[in-house]
């Protein structure tokens, strides 16, 4: 499966009208991207308490390709997020949360058959393909979390403590602490109403925001030391052979990008970071007014305007000749 509908039938719908369909569904699959971050994690399993609160019963599994990074495993319930499909389970609904593209869902979405199932897309990307039959996309919101608070409201569900957790984990990790430009009064009203519900705000913050395990902070080290400014534009490289000697056996690089953009010399940032299959996985950070969502999406990836990404076939020399003159040309646009 590629994506659907391809017939014209997709449309645009509120919470209230995603109600009926998701009341009235008894096997229902909830997936986020892969390589997830807070607010997929957050998204994810914030709609599965909304879904387990519902009247009647009904098979809720909650799934994501790739487990959540070493920095997100506090988040209550994560270990309940399956990364294959149970045997035999067909879904009648399938929840696509956080991602602006079903090729962001990875093989098991890929795999799935939607024959039979209702395929509903709630996300936030600016760039997204609204691939779903209902589709509650609001860029402006800042994090996905946010929309299933929003669902939740409109479902007539009252948010317990082990839900405000996850989906304030979203919340925080998606608006960097409140620090993004799109943070609006709606972003501080959703994080008091998840914090009188139960969640620490101070706690998250720290785990997500402020703490690395020592073997980031050494992969950064040697990342840094290469780091190479052009212009406006700041990217560094993160390879296999830099990840093993940091002692990390996986392909995370502990949000690098995000410390690069900090530099004072810097209006974009980019991290290659090279994936164990080979792939290169290309992040990108802008400061306001410069947007690189365009060339994410350019690339086939996609994202804010202030923070995308892609990923790309391999070797890292090339897609850097491809990449960053794509990223020259979008930090002379607004200057």
């Amino acid at each position: 499966m590629t994506g659907r509908p391809q017939d014209g039938s997709a449309r645009d719908a509120t919470p209230v009208e995603l109600g009926k369909p998701i009341l009235a569904a008894r096997r229902v699959l909830a997936i986020c991207h892969v390589n997830p971050d807070g607010d997929a994690i957050g998204a994810l399993l914030g709609m599965g308490h909304v879904l387990h609160a519902l009247p009647g019963e009904r098979e809720v599994v909650l799934v994501c390709q790739d487990p959540a990074p070493e920095t997100l495993r506090f988040v209550p319930g994560v270990e309940r997020i399956m990364h294959s499909l149970p045997t035999n389970f067909l879904p009648e609904l399938v929840i696509s949360l956080d991602a602006s593209d079903p090729a962001r869902l990875g093989t098991i979405f890929a795999d799935l058959d939607l024959s039979k199932a209702l395929l509903v897309v709630i996300d936030h990307h600016i760039t997204n393909l609204r691939f779903g039959d209902l589709n509650y996309v609001a860029p402006q919101v800042a994090s996905t979390s946010q929309l299933v608070v929003r669902l939740a409201d409109a479902l007539g569900v009252m948010l317990p403590r082990e839900a405000a957790t996850p989906l304030l984990v979203g919340l925080v990790t998606d608006t960097l602490g409140f620090r993004t430009s799109n943070v609006t009064t709606a972003e501080l009203q959703c994080a008091e109403r998840l914090m009188d519900a139960g969640a620490d705000l101070a706690d998250i913050s720290q785990r997500t925001l402020a703490t690395r395990p020592l073997k980031f902070m050494r992969l950064w080290g040697t990342a840094f030391g290469s780091a190479k400014l052009d212009g406006a534009v700041l990217w560094a490289e993160v390879t296999r052979e830099m990840r093993l000697v940091a002692g990390i056996d996986d392909d995370d690089d502990g949000g690098l990008v995000s410390q690069l953009i900090h530099a004072a010399e810097a209006r974009i940032a980019a991290v290659f970071n090279e994936l164990s299959d080979g792939r290169i996985e290309v992040d990108f950070r802008a400061r306001p007014p410069y947007d690189v969502a365009a060339v994410a999406l350019s690339l086939g990836g996609g994202g804010h305007p202030q923070a995308s990404g892609c990923t790309l076939p391999g070797p890292m020399s090339d897609v850097q000749m491809r990449v960053l003159p794509l990223l020259q040309r979008a930090s002379k646009g607004n200057r």
